[in-house]
């Protein structure tokens, strides 16, 4: 089993992100991070890349439960989501948090919850779909 959840578009980078972020607000997930990798490489080391973003993105209520019933749970937090440009194509995945939490049996029903939101994130992101 794959640890990320993965769909293509045809849609431009920037359409596909800002369909990203409505359908996270809409599953009920805010963005606590965001990491633009192509711009900090540009910076750091002066090389380029196409686009690429890794947002964080936290479900409260979930993320809650998750640390009330485990304390360490932090470390695995938040959810990463993945947006990145692939020549024509956009290429957006979510972290699967049922394999993270593969040895925390307690956490199971959390963690699909949660990952029945992101993959529903990742669908409605990725319409229309490319299957290449």
């Amino acid at each position: 089993m794959t640890y990320a959840y993965t769909k293509r578009t045809g849609l431009p980078f920037a359409a596909a992100e800002q369909r990203l972020r409505s359908a996270l607000a809409k599953q009920g997930f805010g963005i606590i991070t965001e990491i633009d990798a192509q711009k900090m490489i540009k910076a750091k080391l002066g090389k380029d890349m196409p686009p690429y973003k890794i947002l964080g993105a936290c479900n409260q209520s979930f993320a809650h439960q998750a640390m009330s019933m485990e304390p360490d749970i932090g470390v695995l937090l938040p959810c990463n989501v993945l947006l990145r440009a692939d020549g024509d194509v956009t290429v957006i995945s979510a972290i699967r948090p049922t394999v993270q939490l593969g040895k925390a049996p307690a956490l199971q029903p959390i963690a699909e919850e949660v990952e029945r939101r992101l993959t529903a994130v990742v669908d409605e992101t990725a319409l229309p779909p490319v299957t290449r």
